[in-house]
């Protein structure tokens, strides 16, 4: 396990090097293999997985839920989500037993972005009160956040490593090197339940504000606008 290097906030204490040699170890393993080898690095209380119940949440979820199902995972509840993301959070937590918890931001600063239709002028600023904010309140109690982020789904992806320390915490994403069909194969062959809107030509799923139907996997979010990340993982 790595120290604590602050008395107030829970921050990795750990080198470059050792993040090279995390990196190392993690690449020639299975998505699953460095799931189960997470929890021999870290204790499950130093973990913080986040979902966003989005399009293929499930591939994720399920192989977290084989291998620790005391894991927690957070759901960042902007307050704009579609009906059916709700529908597709509950029938996972049911199906694969998750430990769901969700967050939001605070009720006045919330209801200003209602008030102002935030994301209609400054999509970033919305995002940062929406989804930033909710979840810097609980990183200090973390050292390692893991997400389901994959190489290909665009440029800024393509940059990241399976471990960077990102601030003040670690991040893992064990599924980065994954390609879209390796994921599409694993889906067919489990089984695995889709968000509801992906019928409907939604291929990657936020904020009803900001998602439309059609294009390539995430060119359907912030329509006509060069953004392509809310912020959470830059």
């Amino acid at each position: 396990m790595f120290e604590i290097s602050n008395a107030t906030k829970v921050i990795p204490n750990i080198s470059k090097a050792e993040i090279k040699a995390l990196n190392a170890k993690y690449k020639k393993l299975s998505a699953t293999q460095r799931i189960q080898e997470l929890y021999n690095d870290f204790d499950v209380t130093e973990v913080m997985l986040t979902s966003s119940f989005a399009a293929t949440s499930a591939f994720l979820l399920k192989l977290f839920s084989q291998v620790n199902k005391k894991q927690k995972v957070f759901f960042i509840d902007t307050g704009y989500h579609f009906e059916d993301t709700i529908t597709y959070k509950d029938q996972l937590s049911k199906q694969y037993g998750l430990n769901v918890t969700s967050i939001s931001a605070l009720k006045k600063e919330h209801e200003f972005t209602t008030k102002d239709e935030t994301w209609k002028k400054n999509p970033d600023f919305c995002c940062s009160i929406n989804k930033v904010k909710p979840l810097d309140s609980i990183k200090n109690n973390y050292k390692v956040w893991v997400s389901g982020l994959m190489e290909w789904q665009s440029d800024h992806r393509a940059t990241l490593d399976i471990f960077e320390l990102r601030g003040d915490i670690l991040k893992f994403y064990p599924l980065l090197d994954i390609t879209k069909a390796q994921r599409d194969a694993y889906i067919k062959e489990h089984n695995l339940p889709f968000h509801p809107l992906v019928s409907k030509g939604y291929n990657s799923i936020g904020c009803k504000h900001c998602t439309v139907p059609g294009g390539d996997d995430r060119s359907g979010r912030w329509n006509n606008n060069p953004k392509t990340e809310c912020g959470l993982h830059l």
